[in-house]
């Protein structure tokens, strides 16, 4: 009778306790009353958080009496004591520490930090730090040791501007990955600029849906252009390329075989992996449909097959075997990666959607296998018709590098997911997109007429970049267009003072511009070639661009938001071809040009923009 009695007075008191919990919510802002993302707060005593949005606020489940602690590097931390209010707001005060003495934990950056990146995730190094903020380090659970960030970017080397009598054709191949944007987004949030070599600005330019057409042909996709003053330059024009990929409703997509490969090594044991990871597949299986399939591989020290492909009708089977997947161990890729393969082999659909997702922080261990070798067997399994796409978590070893090179040889696309609201973006949002591809091997060629165009300049684009013979070459992989995604390019151009006659003169030939170059209003010429996604020869399209500037009142949102992105992108990469951008005019034009932004990326970016101001 006694244990009743107090068993009923424990579940009395938890019942208490539970009910007493209450959403708190606020902003937190700097002395200067700017909003502050990346703030930890957390529940002193307990590992129960909350980290603060692009606009500084933040929600966080409390009970009376318990202390949050609001922590940011630099800043002096502020412990609060919940009572009776539901919101608090708080203003963080700069600590007065030198650089010299410090080093990230969490958020910031880090005396070692190098051309891989920031030190975001390393530990604290130094005793005077610690004596100066002892409950921030507590906060976020550091150590006293040396731990050096092996983030890992391919460089990157702008375009430069080329003459257009001796080199009038520009080919590249499309990019619809977007990972750059929400990784630079990522080390802005932390309060720390981006290395250089991880701004890839078409990537950034390629995040946002823009307002083209819906494609009207026999066409997968829709051709739009617009020329007028550079914002950075006002002696150049800026020519803007858009495609718009056909939108294919959901339920009219091909039925789909995907292979989740899922990084579970050691690795990957940290909130925004693994628990993220999940959380984000989660997400994706509730599109699921009855004819789609889902085969799990996760490796580690070895690789296996934890859920044998299944019908998306059977939810929570594969809900299932994702919740019991835990981190540890090496990370062993390519046994991995050819038990995915296997898989997907086993339960190919002929006329579907057949590829495999891989998610990982692109610590990519591949064994005994080179990266040659590993490049090999993707293009193989690619000609087969079996894709793969890559999802990047995490940050601190973070290889940018080698996962941009699984997608790019596979056939799929490439993100970056930093927190659940971008795992939406890229698996709920722009599901079609992500999973299903209308065009392949998708490229463009520009013939800029040498008469009108001195010089000109790819924006972006540099790691995209091909040779002109490519172009008719079908054997030359090229990018992916999925359902709905759209493409932008755009061309910095400097024009010709006069139509004086350009001709090329070399030793043994001469190269003389014909009538066309002279007559008309032709500014440029642009082709696309591409394949159907089951495909082996392309198909060529062709449009004229006529040399007819666009007075900047008419211009369209797309222009201009666009031209707002890449000026962001050169300010990021503190680009010699930036001209006259700063943050307050691209910040003007992004504001003018923000449109209805239904999922509000756009008013995100514009905040992105005063944060990078700031810093």
């Amino acid at each position: 009778m006694r244990t009743k009695a107090i068993l009923i007075t424990l579940i009395s008191l938890f019942l208490i306790g539970n009910l007493s919990a209450k959403s708190i919510s606020g902003t937190v802002s700097d002395e200067s009353n700017v909003p502050m993302p990346g703030v930890s707060i957390i529940i002193k005593g307990t590992g129960i958080g909350s980290v603060t949005n692009i606009e500084g606020k933040y929600t966080i489940e409390a009970n009376e009496n318990d202390i949050l602690i609001f922590g940011f590097i630099g800043m002096i931390a502020q412990e609060i004591k919940v009572k009776q209010q539901s919101i608090i707001n708080v203003i963080l005060k700069a600590e007065n520490i030198s650089l010299d003495e410090v080093v990230v934990c969490a958020y910031g950056i880090s005396k070692q930090q190098a051309i891989m990146g920031s030190a975001a995730g390393a530990r604290v190094k130094g005793r005077k730090f610690k004596k100066r903020n002892p409950v921030l380090l507590e906060m976020m659970d550091c150590e006293m040791e040396e731990d050096f960030n092996t983030e890992a970017y391919s460089a990157i080397h702008e375009n430069g501007y080329k003459q257009a009598v001796k080199n009038p054709l520009s080919t590249f191949s499309i990019d619809v990955d977007a990972a750059s944007y929400s990784n630079v987004r990522r080390f802005l949030t932390e309060g720390t600029k981006p290395p250089i070599d991880a701004v890839r600005i078409e990537e950034m330019v390629n995040y946002f849906n823009y307002d083209y057409a819906q494609p009207n042909d026999e066409h997968p996709f829709s051709i739009t252009n617009e020329v007028a003053e550079c914002p950075w330059n006002s002696e150049n024009l800026l020519l803007h390329i858009g495609l718009q990929g056909k939108k294919i409703e959901t339920e009219n997509l091909p039925a789909s075989n995907l292979v989740f490969l899922l990084d579970v090594s050691g690795s990957m044991d940290s909130p925004n992996k693994l628990p993220l990871l999940k959380k984000a597949f989660k997400l994706l299986v509730g599109q699921l449909r009855e004819d789609d399939r889902v085969a799990i591989v996760v490796y580690a020290g070895n690789s296996g097959l934890v859920l044998p492909s299944t019908s998306g009708s059977r939810k929570e089977d594969i809900l299932n075997a994702l919740n019991r997947l835990n981190a540890g161990g090496s990370t062993a890729g390519a046994s991995g990666l050819k038990q995915a393969y296997k898989a997907a082999s086993e339960n190919f659909i002929e006329g579907g959607n057949n590829r495999i997702i891989l998610a990982t922080d692109g610590d990519f261990n591949i064994g005994q296998s080179s990266n040659a070798e590993m490049e090999r067997l993707i293009e193989k399994e690619r000609e087969k018709g079996i894709f793969i796409s890559v999802l990047g978590f995490g940050m601190g070893n973070y290889k940018d590098d080698k996962m941009e090179i699984i997608a790019d040889k596979g056939n799929g696309n490439y993100a970056y997911i930093d927190n659940l609201l971008e795992a939406k973006k890229v698996l709920v949002n722009e599901f079609g997109g992500t999973l299903f591809t209308i065009a392949k091997d998708v490229k463009i060629q520009i013939e800029f007429n040498p008469a009108v165009v001195a010089e000109y300049r790819l924006v972006g684009y540099e790691n995209r970049m091909l040779a002109s013979e490519d172009f008719e070459d079908d054997t030359k992989d090229a990018g992916e267009l999925g359902s709905g995604h759209s493409v932008t390019a755009l061309y910095e151009i400097k024009l010709m003072k006069n139509k004086k006659k350009q001709d090329q003169e070399l030793k043994y030939q001469n190269t003389s511009l014909n009538a066309n170059a002279y007559t008309g209003n032709e500014l440029a010429t642009v082709k696309f070639r591409y394949k159907k996604p089951d495909g082996k020869k392309s198909l060529l399209l062709e449009k004229i661009i006529s040399n007819t500037r666009i007075d900047r009142r008419e211009l369209s949102n797309n222009f201009k938001f666009s031209a707002s992105v890449a000026g962001f992108g050169l300010l990021l990469r503190d680009s010699k071809f930036k001209g006259n951008c700063s943050y307050g005019m691209l910040i003007d034009l992004a504001q003018q040009s923000k449109g209805e932004d239904k999922e509000g990326y756009r008013s995100e970016f514009i905040q992105l923009m005063k944060l990078a101001k700031q810093l």
